[in-house]
């Protein structure tokens, strides 16, 4: 029994270009669809801030397709008081951590957004003040 060493070694070389082929092609997909990138776990909240000078609060997928779709989603509402009580000081703007889906239109939990709109967007962490106001109001939701 004659082996061609040659002819082995253009057998071994194509399977593993082939198996370089297969690897790359399934990154490149997981890239795609958001699976694979900057946004960490997927336990983790991102801050997207927009063009029109809005942030959201959520959890961020599909980064990378042209429309990114924000879950879990979140907004600050500012208010200030009308007539303060003391009219030496200006009262300081109440800020709310608002959940999306309670507004006049019944907008569902999710969005959206065009990446052409989106200026950044930053990881939170897990102990900010805005990630502790949405485990908080999940917490008060499952009671």
């Amino acid at each position: 029994m004659v082996i061609n060493m040659e002819e082995t070694s253009k057998k071994s070389s194509k399977l593993v270009w082939l198996v370089i082929l297969v690897v790359v092609i399934v990154l490149v997909v997981l890239w795609q669809t958001g699976k694979l990138g900057a946004s960490g776990s997927s336990n983790d909240y991102q801050a997207v801030f927009l063009s029109n000078n809005q942030v959201y609060f959520g959890r961020l997928t599909s980064e990378n397709s042209q429309y990114p779709m924000l879950k879990e989603v979140y907004y600050l509402q500012v208010t200030q008081t009308l007539q303060p009580r003391d009219e030496s000081e200006p009262a300081p703007p109440n800020i709310n951590l608002v959940k999306l889906g309670g507004e006049i239109h019944g907008p569902t939990d999710e969005m959206r957004i065009n990446r052409d709109h989106i200026l950044f967007v930053e990881d939170l962490k897990a102990d900010s003040q805005v990630v502790t106001a949405i485990k908080s109001f999940k917490e008060s939701q499952a009671q």
